[in-house]
């Protein structure tokens, strides 16, 4: 499952980043913020209507991320790690 259909507040672990074709350099710019393989991550608010602006915090960090940004990221539930 994407990160944007994840239920807020829950433990997620960050399993891969899938990026269009065309914007290899997004897949970059989310692994240099933390987004690795591995890492806790979770939605702590989700914008107007469920949509972007997300509030995650991955690792020990927080950032907000757009809708075109968290639905690259690939997650699995905290439990199946």
């Amino acid at each position: 499952m994407n990160l944007d259909q994840v239920d807020l507040g829950s433990p997620y672990r960050v399993s891969g980043i899938h990026v269009p074709k065309g914007a290899p350099q997004i897949k970059g710019q989310l692994e240099d913020i933390g987004f690795l393989p591995g890492e806790p991550v979770a939605v702590l608010r989700k914008g107007l209507l469920g949509k972007g602006p997300y509030l995650v915090r991955v690792g020990a960090s927080t950032f907000a991320l757009r809708q075109s940004e968290v639905c690259m990221i690939e997650v699995v539930s905290d439990q199946h790690v």
